[in-house]
């Protein structure tokens, strides 16, 4: 089925349950994948996380409860899923800046984030080269740049030219995520195969990844694969995604982008 198809079902489900609690076991049905991999899935194609996602459209249906309805704080809290009201306030403030209190003293401040459709006929890329291969575990050697999501493209590359510089070039290349869906990025690695003094040892287990062939080094080429990966390829696949950080090998004037799955 088309990927958007698919999309467009879990954001219907997902607006028929935002009055009662979302188990994403039963949107990750949808598209036929475990929770791991759709919660990814979505995060990449939408920009989003499934969690924020939700929370942005219970709160914005609350400020719309709150003002056209007039009901009570406490019960809108529980309406959309809150444990208590204070939760529920300090979620609103940062949604729209006002405290719920203040809704209908202020209206203007109140501002709607709109449910996502996606055009099911959009067009996709359909021929990726790629192979399965299998790894033992690795014993890696590095250090890392702390980083986030807005600065990784820029702050990559140039971490990679610095430990060039004082190590080496680096065979290997990693990016390390705070969270298990890998949506919010912490840190890249530079990595190599030997000790070194002033580098900290990294073990990746043993694993399958989906592998694909960048013909370059250059991150603007890594980067691009890497979204076409996502955007066009992922979820055509039958595998699973894993919990463990893709990995880019360097080598012979190539890139090797690895794609962590189960078995």
């Amino acid at each position: 089925m088309n990927i958007y198809v698919e999309l467009n079902q879990i954001i219907e489900y997902i607006e028929n349950h935002l009055e009662e609690p979302i188990d994403y076991k039963e949107l990750a049905k949808i598209m036929g994948v475990n929770e791991y991999t759709f919660q990814k899935i979505f995060s990449v194609i939408c920009n989003i996380s499934v969690t924020e996602y939700i929370r942005n459209r219970r709160l914005s249906n609350a400020g719309q409860d709150l003002f056209v309805k007039n009901e009570k704080i406490i019960d809108i809290a529980i309406k959309y899923q809150y444990n208590n009201p204070t939760a529920f306030s300090r979620a609103f403030q940062r949604f729209y800046g006002i405290k719920p209190s203040e809704v209908r003293r202020k209206p203007e401040k109140l501002k709607l984030y709109a449910k996502l459709h996606f055009e099911e006929k959009t067009e996709q890329s359909n021929s990726l080269d790629y192979k399965i291969i299998e790894t033992d575990q690795m014993i890696l050697y590095g250090k890392y740049k702390m980083t986030n999501n807005e600065n990784i493209r820029v702050d990559a590359p140039k971490f990679y030219q610095e430990m060039k510089r004082k190590f080496g070039i680096p065979m290997y290349g990693m990016v390390e995520y705070k969270d298990k869906e890998r949506e919010s990025v912490k840190a890249y690695w530079a990595l190599y195969n030997l000790p070194s003094k002033g580098l900290e040892k990294k073990m990746i287990p043993k694993s399958k990844w989906i592998c694909i062939r960048v013909k370059s080094q250059e991150a603007k080429d890594i980067q691009k694969i890497s979204n076409d990966f996502y955007n066009s390829f992922f979820y055509s696949f039958k595998y699973n995604f894993r919990d463990l950080p893709e990995i880019e090998y360097y080598h012979d004037e190539v890139t090797d982008f690895m794609i962590p799955i189960e078995d």
